[in-house]
């Protein structure tokens, strides 16, 4: 069998695999490594919720893969012909099925789900997949590819820094170093791929490369998925206990606000994943109120914006409507209601 096809069917195999290892590593870092509170997690948590969160978190990744595999594997074409086996090589046989609006649509979902800060990067990509693109398809019209690899290139370049020379100046001054290096290098180093490199080191370059990627995406992807909520976040109030009639009183404690991750309510019980990881069965005969607790907005890291755009933010972040801001609930600060 060939060397491609052969790993084809391994990587068909092994990759829905992978979104069921992150789904169970989170729930295992969730029940702080604890069986019997993974195994009620996995009876109740909704396999959709589940699935959902992924998607959310990880939908930036399918532009990663398929534009940077979609870049080597046409310089490899491009540049080392004689060793483009779709029959051998997995990366070559990746580009060979790969049509175009699959690229576009990369591009397009890129546009949208990856903050500002990586969109030049997103725009280089782009470029590079157009003029490696376009030497491939027209070798003989040497105008229309001096002006997708060239003039163009150039053009956006010229454009990108008329709008991010503020931002880049200002991380500067930050000492944001990586966000300066985010917005500044990626348009200048959108000419460097815009045709063939030397055929003796680019298989090896090609191949490297996407290795390296390959190696890292996944742990970026578990690393980024480990942090996602699965479960709302309640604040209930619990009443004490009554006593019985006739029995002596007891000192029994006030009214108290449990703030954790609500799992599921049954027809006797609440049940709580509380902020120690332990899991509380609330009676429901004592359970006085409940709110569901927005998440925490998340502390932005970086100061620069481009023209009132943070580069933290996508552009569905601007396009979707903001939540209102309204005073937070008492109880979802762990105080009962009227406490001060």
């Amino acid at each position: 069998m060939a060397g491609a096809r052969q790993a084809q069917q391994w990587l068909l195999t092994l990759l829905p695999a992978f979104p069921v290892l992150l789904l169970v590593l989170r729930l295992w870092q969730l029940s702080r490594q604890d069986m019997s509170t993974m195994l009620l997690l996995v009876q109740y948590v909704s396999p959709l919720g589940l699935l959902s969160a992924l998607l959310i978190a990880l939908v930036w990744a399918f532009p990663v893969v398929v534009l940077a595999f979609g870049v080597l594997g046409r310089l490899l074409r491009l540049s080392a012909p004689d060793r483009f086996d779709p029959e051998r090589s997995l990366l070559a046989s990746g580009t060979a099925r790969t049509p175009g609006w699959v690229l576009t649509a990369a591009v397009a979902l890129g546009a949208l789900t990856w903050q500002l800060r990586f969109l030049p990067s997103l725009l280089m990509l782009g470029l590079w997949l157009l003029a490696l693109r376009t030497r491939y398809l027209h070798p003989h019209q040497p105008t229309r590819t001096l002006v997708v690899t060239v003039a163009l290139p150039v053009a956006a370049a010229v454009l990108a820094y008329g709008i991010l020379t503020p931002a880049i100046w200002t991380a500067l001054q930050e000492g944001e170093l990586s966000t300066a290096a985010l917005l500044a290098v990626p348009p200048a180093a959108t000419l460097l791929l815009t045709g063939p490199v030397p055929g003796r080191i680019a298989p090896a370059l090609t191949h490297g490369l996407a290795f390296t990627v390959a190696a890292v995406l996944p742990v970026v992807m578990g690393a980024v998925f480990l942090r996602v909520p699965l479960l709302p976040t309640a604040a209930i109030e619990v009443a004490p206990k009554k006593a019985a009639a006739g029995a002596p009183p007891t000192d029994a404690a006030g009214p108290e606000v449990v703030l954790g991750a609500l799992i599921t309510v049954t027809d006797t019980s609440t049940i709580v994943l509380d902020q120690a990881a332990g899991v509380r069965f609330l009676p429901n005969g004592q359970v006085e109120s409940q709110v569901l607790c927005p998440q925490a907005a998340q502390v932005p890291y970086s100061l620069v914006s481009v023209r009132g755009w943070p580069v933290e933010e996508t552009a569905l972040d601007w396009m979707m409507p903001r939540r209102p801001i309204v005073e937070p609930d008492a109880r979802c600060e762990g105080r009962l209601p009227g406490a001060g």
